[in-house]
């Protein structure tokens, strides 16, 4: 049994969000299947050891420059390139007729799909649910699950300096947007009320664009240097075994969140401007929202309302 799963959603957090239903559909065949998503997931990163899933096909489409499966040559090309697989069926989480035409062209003979011309103001989840709810049966409450080879666990424990003695840390400070990243002293006030109760080591992740390395910059040259470890050299793949080691997490709105809390880690998510239900979704992720907020969505703009006791006092009740 060959299956295709089409999830065309931007960025890591909606591609892992949509895991649960892709190893529902792999559990309920019995097969792994192959996943069609955009590139910018980067799910070649963190799905390689994952079973349910037996191969990434990158759809390359993009809004600012056009790609290889943009327009009607695009179309026919990304045609051409799913008929290649020969698949047997196909679920397309998404209500454009564009996937539909593309799985029926491609010889695709059970084509399971949400309903078309639906998609606005559409729930990122609940189709999911009732697609898979409606032609398999299935009803689907798991977390999100990212796999990983324990020997690269086990290696990276020795190799990034972590110790049992101490509590490790993921501190992902990053985010894809200005107003998503919390400021620098904001974890250097956690951090500080933190190594107060026990030994800690603190594990920097985030990307290279300047505003992050300057959040990173603040936080490695404060006192605290010599318990950090920057993170920000290494592919997202690499960063995996790290992460899966530490005893906790706290991230703002960004990947290492969603694959943070995918990983099993218990994750604080920080959540200043983007809907709550992308920190919250996961029974391992944690919210804390801006002080004065009932909850929080687009242009919340709360990042410098994030209590610094509060993320502790959250930290303290998972540990103990």
């Amino acid at each position: 049994m060959k299956i295709l799963v089409i999830q065309n959603r931007m960025g890591i957090g909606d591609n892992i969000i949509f895991l649960p239903f892709i190893k529902a559909i792999s559990k309920k065949f019995n097969s792994p299947v192959s996943i069609l998503i955009k590139e910018n997931s980067k799910a070649d990163q963190y799905l390689g050891h994952t079973s349910y899933i037996s191969e990434i096909i990158f759809l390359k489409r993009d809004n600012k420059k056009k790609d290889i499966h943009d327009g009607l040559n695009g179309f026919f090309r990304l045609v051409k390139d799913i008929k290649n697989y020969n698949f047997d069926k196909v679920f397309i989480f998404n209500s454009s007729l564009r996937f539909y035409l593309t799985s029926k062209l491609a010889g695709i003979k059970d084509i399971y799909q949400y309903p078309l011309f639906q998609k606005h103001n559409q729930h990122i989840t609940e189709p999911a649910k009732n697609l898979l709810k409606k032609y398999l049966d299935i009803d689907v409450n798991e977390n999100p699950e990212i796999q990983i080879d324990n020997n690269l666990v086990q290696k990276s424990f020795s190799e990034f300096y972590l110790d049992k003695n101490h509590l490790n840390i993921l501190l992902a400070i990053g985010g894809s947007g200005p107003s998503k990243r919390i400021p620098s002293k904001t974890f250097i006030s956690v951090m500080e009320k933190i190594i107060q109760k026990r030994k800690c080591k603190f594990f920097l992740a985030t990307g290279k664009d300047e505003g992050e390395q300057k959040i990173l910059n603040e936080i490695y040259e404060s006192k605290f240097k010599s318990i950090c470890f920057a993170l920000d050299d290494l592919t997202i793949a690499e960063t995996l075994p790290i992460i899966k080691n530490c005893d906790i997490s706290i991230c703002n709105d960004t990947g290492f969140a969603h694959i943070s809390s995918a990983l099993g880690i218990k994750t604080i998510t920080l959540m200043a401007d983007t809907p709550l239900i992308y920190g919250s979704y996961n029974s391992n992720m944690y919210p804390i929202i801006p002080d004065g907020e009932i909850t929080v969505t687009h242009n919340t703009q709360g990042k410098d309302k994030i209590n610094p006791e509060k993320v502790f006092k959250k930290l303290i009740s998972i540990i103990n």
